[in-house]
């Protein structure tokens, strides 16, 4: 079993910035997927970017490339997004997941994994971002 909790979210102006942090704990994570998704008030959730625990290499869908950075902390096991630049439709709560599967097979697949939350494992319970403009 895998434990995640998200934490960091915030009420900000558009173009600030926020870091949310995932804290894992649990079973061994070194062979997970972890990634961050949102949600969006009427939305359904949507994947964000996603990082392998074992190597660190990344993905991030286009929408918030230059923008997001996820990244990993293996000693403290902690994932993190760095939001930039934000904006209104950024707002939403955003979620913290893990898989199973490794990333090689995320990245055959990826479209499964970035196009629907059922193929996660594992889920924290949010964290409140809200943009304002």
């Amino acid at each position: 079993q895998v434990h995640l909790v998200e934490s960091g979210g915030d009420l900000v102006q558009a173009g600030d910035s926020l870091r949310l942090s995932c804290a894992a704990s649990g079973r061994t994570l070194s062979t997970h997927v972890m990634a961050w998704f949102r949600q969006a008030p009427g939305k359904e959730r949507d994947f964000v970017a996603a990082i392998s625990w074992s190597d660190g290499s990344t993905y991030h869908v286009d929408s918030v490339k230059g923008r997001f950075t996820i990244s990993r902390d293996n000693a403290q096991n902690t994932i993190w997004l760095q939001m930039n630049s934000l904006k209104p439709e950024d707002t939403a709560v955003y979620y913290c997941a893990a898989s199973q599967v490794g990333w090689d097979i995320f990245n055959i697949v990826r479209h499964q994994y970035v196009g629907s939350d059922q193929e996660w494992d594992y889920w924290g319970r949010g964290t409140q971002v809200t943009v304002l403009s």
